[in-house]
């Protein structure tokens, strides 16, 4: 590991670590935090696909809607207005949306061939963004003068990680950068998640074998075909399913990095609290 021992990690001049885990335990909260707390640079993943990544797409996809408006259609032509996706680093509404949801078109969903290529997209935009972290790690302490450094990654990681591969190529190359840590939820954590995600489902990204299977398993467990499935139920049943498929690989993941308790990490009020947490689990 980057830091071999709780000692190393005291001591250490620059400390850059990277969070995963499922979305909605406090990757973001405790990232936050730290910058709050000063020292540390925030490298949101999911910020990086909508700024970079998955910009192009975006933007495609609103200005095909927009040209079917014949003023603004005028407009565009005469390029008298642009579009531009509006991207935060808390509110990733645009990449969401382009995502979608796969199903009945009249529900908002869309083909599934259609859903599977943006799919493929984003898993090759994340990706991209996790292999640009020592480039902003460098970024942060040359331009910035940033001393510390977060990688704060999306739920999805484990998706296009191979955890049970020691020498996965990314897993290695993030490792030699970053302290991978796991903020890991319980069953309690899991149901909580599972029924805020029923309360307001989103657009996910999936390993693409894990898509095809429950898809197929789907449309045969309810006797419909493509065009009669409603995207938001799909995606409700989904959902639970991609929790239990994700937590043992991220279990597995975190055998190169440490692991903290979800209550550990939102017990954490200061960055010297934050640096004994993770001296302990060293």
């Amino acid at each position: 590991m980057l830091y071999p021992d709780a000692k190393s990690w005291r001591t250490a001049p620059r400390k850059s670590v990277m969070f995963f885990g499922m979305s909605g335990l406090g990757k973001t909260h405790v990232s936050k935090m730290l910058v709050q707390q000063g020292g540390w640079f925030h490298y949101s993943i999911d910020y990086r696909i909508g700024t970079a990544g998955m910009n192009g797409h975006i933007k495609d996809n609103l200005i095909r809607h927009a040209m079917k408006e014949p003023f603004l259609a005028q407009m565009l032509r005469a390029d008298a207005m642009y579009i531009e996706p509006n991207i935060h680093d808390h509110d990733l509404t645009a990449v969401a949306s382009y995502l979608g949801k796969p199903g009945n078109p009249e529900m908002g969903g869309l083909p599934m061939t259609e859903y599977t290529c943006r799919q493929e997209q984003f898993r090759a935009a994340e990706i991209a963004a996790l292999r640009d972290t020592p480039a902003f790690i460098a970024r942060a302490q040359d331009l910035y003068g940033y001393a510390h450094f977060i990688c704060d990654t999306g739920g999805s990681i484990c998706e296009w990680i191979d955890p049970e591969n020691a020498n996965d190529p990314l897993l290695a190359e993030l490792s030699q950068h970053c302290l991978p840590v796991w903020i890991k939820g319980d069953e309690a954590h899991a149901q909580e998640l599972i029924r805020r995600f029923d309360r307001a489902p989103k657009p996910m990204a999936y390993q693409p074998e894990f898509l095809a299977r429950v898809w197929t398993k789907y449309l045969n467990e309810n006797n419909l075909h493509e065009d009669e499935v409603d995207p938001d139920a799909f995606i409700r049943w989904t959902y639970a399913q991609a929790l239990s498929h994700r937590q043992p690989r991220y279990a597995a993941m975190a055998r190169c990095g440490v692991t903290v308790t979800a209550e550990e990490m939102h017990a954490i009020t200061t960055s010297e609290e934050f640096d004994d947490l993770i001296a302990s689990k060293l």
